[in-house]
């Protein structure tokens, strides 16, 4: 997906989530429902104003962050190299905020559901193109899984990416299946997204360790 389409799309679902809004202003309540628990509980308001506009504001600041880092990153040819599937996910991840933005403004109409039952599904489909990012992402420091093992030796990044692709999309498939197990769903989803994140790291410190001591200088320079 190119820049100048992801960003179109992004600022159309923006501005899409903006007008339903101010459309459904009137039938929303003054104090919306904007948090619950793990047993899908309301435990948090939040005003008429912010539970309308908070998530537009906070995905149109992630949008310009998502455009800025591509500039600012020193390694921003290596982002170049895999620029379509990173904007298919920039357009994945607001979708997902605007998604949860929905569902709020939903249930604040009256209309009650669990929230977990519709919400984790989605958490699966963002981890599940996080890994496949992941499997396609190239050397850089906003990008992936950046530890100082990943960022030193290419071998040692492309390795540890192509396992950490693999764990998201089995957390992805957690996540999805997490959804029908009540209040203990929303804490399976973040234990398989914890280790999914937690192991990688580890590897790519052994992974770099076990190359530095089979060819102690060749890190010198890498790039």
């Amino acid at each position: 997906m190119s820049t100048r389409t992801a960003f179109l799309v992004v600022f159309t679902l923006i501005l899409m989530a903006i007008f339903s809004g101010i459309l459904l202003w009137d039938r929303l309540p003054p104090l919306m429902a904007s948090d619950w628990n793990a047993a899908d509980e309301v435990d948090g308001y939040t005003t008429r104003f912010w539970g309308v506009f908070l998530m537009p504001i906070i995905s149109l600041g992630m949008a310009a962050l998502f455009w800025v880092i591509p500039l600012i990153d020193p390694l921003r040819e290596n982002i170049a190299r895999f620029r379509g599937i990173f904007n298919a996910f920039i357009v994945l991840v607001i979708a997902f905020l605007l998604y949860l933005h929905f569902l709020t403004l939903i249930y604040n109409l009256g209309i009650h559901f669990r929230m977990s039952r519709l919400l984790l599904p989605g958490i699966g489909v963002l981890i599940y193109f996080a890994g496949e990012l992941l499997s396609k992402a190239k050397r850089n420091w906003f990008i992936g899984i950046r530890t100082p093992w990943t960022l030193s030796d290419d071998r040692v990044w492309a390795a540890t990416h192509r396992l950490g692709s693999v764990l998201f999309k089995a957390a992805a498939v957690v996540a999805v299946v997490s959804a029908f197990f009540g209040a203990l769903g929303i804490w399976v989803m973040l234990g398989s997204v914890f280790l999914a994140a937690f192991v990688p790291v580890v590897y790519s410190y052994l992974l770099f360790e076990r190359y530095r001591k089979e060819a102690p200088y060749e890190e010198e320079g890498k790039g």
